[in-house]
């Protein structure tokens, strides 16, 4: 069994779907998205529903999605448990609602929540705040450097940046994040490998296999993947000693 852990997305479902079929994916294979499936890019309505059709992919695969601070603002748009919902609209959320037909300047919550598919409020609802593997914590935005994993709050999951980019931890994992677009993927081992490239700001979409260390990376607008091997930029086992 293998682990794929996929970026952040923004409603770009074209490049989402020619990734996955562009993976070796095999029965039993495990897909971990980090979160952020929508705002932004065109179609975020198509991103979530071909989401929940992977489950009819074919093969067996293990399915995990984590929850990114856009779907958290969306759910507290709707009057849903969430957060930052008054920042929703004016971050991509209006390029979400339009994709499920809502484009009038004078859109309530309850017109989102008759428009919003039920299965869709379901995957909104049912995101996770992390998801461990092994020595690999994957969460959408980082960790607050100086908690425990027990002590982390739901904010600092999902808005954390420059804290947790810029600083060592002291959890034993490595920590798979999206959230902060990079250019490239960063590396800051043993610690954290940032997985979001900027694929809706026109840059790519980036998804790691976890055993052999091997990036798929699709660029915005292309269909082709990219195979890139990285198991040398891997340093898993270098944590310094714990007191």
């Amino acid at each position: 069994m293998r682990c794929y852990v996929i970026g952040d997305i923004h409603g770009c479902l074209d490049e989402l779907r020619y990734l996955i079929e562009g993976l070796p994916l095999e029965v039993g294979d495990r897909l971990v998205f980090l979160g952020d499936y929508i705002d932004r890019g065109p179609n975020s309505n198509g991103v979530v529903s071909y989401l929940l059709d992977l489950k009819k992919y074919g093969l067996a695969l293990d399915l995990v999605f984590l929850k990114g601070n856009h779907e958290d603002m969306l759910l507290s748009y709707l009057g849903l448990p969430g957060g930052y919902g008054d920042m929703f609209f004016y971050n991509g959320g209006k390029e979400t609602l339009a994709s499920y037909g809502l484009i009038s300047s004078h859109l309530t919550a309850q017109d989102a929540l008759a428009a919003i598919p039920p299965a869709h409020l379901e995957f909104y609802q049912g995101l996770i705040d992390y998801y461990i593997m092994g020595d690999i914590l994957c969460v959408h935005a980082g960790i607050d450097p100086l908690k425990t994993l027990e002590e982390q709050t739901a904010t600092e999951v999902l808005w954390i940046r420059d804290q947790f980019i810029y600083n060592p931890h002291s959890l034993l994992y490595t920590v798979l994040f999206g959230h902060t677009p990079h250019k490239e993927v960063y590396f800051h081992m043993p610690y954290k490998v940032g997985l979001d490239t900027g694929l809706v700001y026109g840059n790519k979409l980036s998804c790691l296999e976890t055993e052999e260390k091997i990036l798929y990376q699709i660029s915005r607008g292309k269909k082709k993947v990219h195979r890139v091997p990285i198991a040398d930029k891997w340093n898993a086992d270098t944590f310094p000693a714990r007191p």
